[in-house]
């Protein structure tokens, strides 16, 4: 299994300069890195021509960009009630194409959308009935113009009681009849409730890209806390997770994201990291 081994630009900060996130993940060991897109210099107004800069520095540094993540769904997700914040994310969502086609990616994250954010007190409770229709009524949207770049949107599955099981992910997934509507699937985040070989072995080929990070269960369960900053530490069977992801043919990009935001914890990341996905 030959991937892209790339680091998240949050486990190097991503508010230092691109160029130099850039350097500094090739020089811990990653073959690329997921920059952040709503953060920092790479946010909504950037330019074509900046987009380009960045492209080539990387192209220069021999360090792929082959997904952008983004965390302003938190803040603006697709399927919020109030039309006026649910526009906003969907003039995002299409910027946020555009840029990656710019910076030649193929794959960005999606979530698309949130019953409720556990860790946001003022968050917004959606029925999951309303969040789905107005998910999947936003992403209708954006995709002509996904289509239109060749980016594809791929959905995390993330702690917002919505889409938290692989079938449901599935029968959303499957509903576009899109090539350019695809999985990010978060390893460690399926972990609270399930496995994620399962996972894997569901989605099939809708996986498109892939967070790792570590987990350990407590309680049964677990909460934020539950998160570590070492993927051997915790409760996933890598094994059988790479096992999985050999057996669908995974191509594409893997990504560490992990706390904490520190140069040489994303070199010790960057080991175990080779270690788990060795060619």
């Amino acid at each position: 299994m030959k991937n892209t081994r790339q680091v998240s630009a949050w486990m190097i900060s991503s508010d230092k300069p691109i160029e130099q996130a850039l350097r500094e993940a090739g020089e811990s060991g990653y073959d690329g890195m997921e920059p952040a897109f709503g953060e920092g210099e790479l946010s909504p107004g950037i330019t074509e021509g900046r987009c380009r800069q960045i492209r080539k520095a990387a192209r220069d540094l021999g360090v792929s960009i082959e997904s952008l993540a983004t965390g302003v769904y938190w803040r603006q997700s697709l399927s919020d009630t109030r039309t006026s914040v649910r526009e906003k994310a969907i003039a995002f969502t299409m910027e946020y194409l555009q840029v990656a086609k710019w910076l030649g990616v193929k794959v960005v994250l999606i979530v698309p959308g949130a019953v409720d954010v556990p860790f946001e007190p003022d968050a917004r409770v959606v029925p999951y009935a309303h969040a789905w229709k107005l998910a999947t009524d936003s992403i209708r949207r954006c995709l002509p113009v996904a289509a239109t770049l060749g980016v594809t949107m791929a959905m995390e599955n993330v702690w917002n009681f919505f889409l938290i099981d692989p079938i449901a992910m599935k029968t959303f997934i499957d509903q576009f009849h899109s090539p350019r509507v695809r999985a990010y699937f978060d390893v460690g985040n399926c972990v609270i409730n399930g496995y994620p070989e399962h996972w894997i072995e569901i989605l099939g080929k809708r996986i498109n890209a892939v967070h790792v990070k570590g987990f350990k269960r407590q309680d049964g369960a677990g909460g934020l806390s539950g998160f570590t900053n070492d993927l051997t530490d915790g409760d996933i069977n890598w094994q059988a997770v790479v096992k999985a992801l050999k057996k669908i043919k995974f191509a594409g990009p893997i990504t560490a994201e992990l706390p904490p935001a520190d140069t040489r914890a994303a070199r010790r990341t960057a080991k175990t990291m080779m270690k788990i996905f060795a060619d």
